[in-house]
């Protein structure tokens, strides 16, 4: 709520309009393939090497993809730079993603 890089911290006015909600993630299954996953049902979590060599690791519940509209592709790409990969993104690169679903 304060801390996270990604978002501006939350603002007393902004208190009355906040909600919370809990998301139990469970049955993860390693899959062969980056697009065996179905947009709206799976949450997926990747594992790839970036461009320096280190092992990084990003993840997403399953709403995500549905609420910003994305396609497999989209939600990988997207999570790729989560992840915090800088170089460009081929299909070539998007094939040795380690891909988990949940």
């Amino acid at each position: 709520a304060l801390k996270d890089s990604r978002f501006p911290p939350m603002t007393r006015d902004e208190l009355p309009r906040l909600f919370c909600s809990v998301s139990l993630l469970t049955n993860f299954e390693d899959v062969c393939d980056y697009m065996d996953w179905e947009v709206g049902v799976h949450g997926i979590r990747i594992e790839f090497i970036n461009e320096k060599g280190s092992k990084r690791t990003a993840t997403y519940l399953p709403e995500v993809a549905k609420e910003q509209g994305w396609d497999h592709i989209q939600t990988i790409d997207s999570l790729l730079r989560k992840g915090g990969y800088k170089a460009p993104i081929t299909n070539e690169f998007r094939k040795t993603i380690k891909l988990t679903r949940y």
